[in-house]
């Protein structure tokens, strides 16, 4: 009867034992799955991080950011909806076209809009194959359960991300934290791409030059510079303008279109030539060492300074009909007034991930502080 009794307690202890090993067995995978996501959350992160500072326009991004949504987290279907101050434009999505007109209307659906002024996430689904998602109207058996995602930066209404799977109830038990997270990084990410897009959007062709603006070296430009781990830079002045423009605006326009032409038939066209500001113009000798370009620009230098720039008859239609002889007699002397380009040239370097922008800004105070009769080619 004893030895009974001792087995008995030998078999409860192993039995506690076991249950203790199961249980404690049990936390920790909970604990590694737990790191699982939040290592894969922050691999995922990182992924957004390497997309927003690529080269790529702000809709591929904006498309790239979804595809790796839709990898990452092994989702059916991922849509991102933005308002664009005009309408709702559908950004990304891996749903046929065909559907997109509807799924771009989504904001107006009596099912969503509580959704979207409480600025918390809706959950759909159905419970057959025979039935259909509410807001759908062709497409049956595309989507049978889903998870709309208003978007707000601050607190402003901005569009919508929802993710649709063809299975009834597949979001059942999925922790929408982690969604929610991912929401947060796509609204970052909207959100830092602002800046690019104005930038993109604001790049235009300069009248008298017909050379790209400034804005161009901040976007497209910057893809071509950011090829090489450093470049040259030149930006350089007609430090003499203000006299020509005394003689005549006209003259003083004739002479920035002149400078312009002449520049650009003497760099290769794999360089970057803009107009910058003003008199001012930046060259980008993308790949090149500051050191190497010196015997190159003041090549530039002397063969711009060596233009001979008269108006011969550019004048406005008003000048032209007018009888009066004195205009005339005026008008002929500016015409016959030739004047050439004085230039100062600034040399620096520019480091492939430093800002472009701080560079120039340093290059155009030292021409805006240097003497109106410098005319010489300087490093920084």
């Amino acid at each position: 009867m004893l030895l009974v009794v001792i087995v008995l307690l030998v078999l409860v202890f192993t039995v506690l034992a076991l249950g203790f090993y199961n249980f404690s067995l049990y936390k920790r995978i909970q604990m590694f799955q737990t790191q699982s996501k939040r290592f894969s959350s922050l691999n995922i992160l990182q992924d957004f991080m390497t997309i927003a500072g690529s080269d790529l326009s702000v809709e591929q991004k904006i498309k790239s950011i979804n595809d790796t949504i839709i990898e990452k987290y092994q989702i059916k279907y991922s849509t991102i909806v933005v308002f664009d101050g005009t309408n709702y434009v559908i950004k990304a999505s891996n749903v046929n076209s065909t559907h997109w007109e509807r799924l771009s209307q989504l904001h107006e659906l009596d099912i969503f809009k509580d959704s979207i002024s409480t600025s918390s996430p809706k959950y759909l689904t159905v419970n057959n194959d025979r039935e259909k998602l509410p807001y759908q109207e062709k497409e049956f058996d595309r989507a049978k359960s889903a998870i709309f995602f208003p978007l707000y930066i601050d607190n402003v209404y901005i569009g919508y991300w929802i993710i649709e799977s063809g299975i009834p109830h597949e979001f059942d038990n999925i922790d929408t934290a982690i969604f929610e997270t991912v929401k947060e990084n796509i609204i970052s990410i909207l959100r830092s791409l602002d800046y690019q897009k104005i930038i993109e959007n604001i790049v235009r062709k300069d009248l008298f030059s017909g050379l790209n603006s400034a804005e161009y070296l901040y976007g497209e430009g910057k893809k071509i510079i950011d090829q090489y781990a450093t470049s040259a830079i030149c930006m350089f002045t007609i430090s003499n303008i203000e006299d020509i423009n005394k003689i005549a605006r006209e003259l003083g326009n004739k002479v920035i279109t002149e400078v312009s032409k002449n520049v650009q038939s003497n760099i290769s066209e794999s360089y970057i030539f803009v107009r910058y500001m003003g008199p001012k113009f930046v060259i980008v000798f993308s790949g090149v060492e500051a050191d190497n370009v010196s015997d190159f620009v003041n090549q530039i230098k002397e063969s711009t300074e060596g233009l001979k720039i008269s108006l011969n008859n550019n004048f406005q239609a008003q000048d032209l009909d007018t009888d009066n002889k004195k205009r005339k007699r005026k008008r002929k002397k500016r015409e016959e007034i030739e004047v050439s380009p004085s230039l100062n040239f600034v040399v620096a370097t520019y480091y492939k991930g430093t800002g472009i922008e701080e560079v120039l800004k340093k290059m155009e105070k030292y021409l805006d502080d240097a003497s109106k009769d410098e005319s010489k080619i300087n490093s920084i």
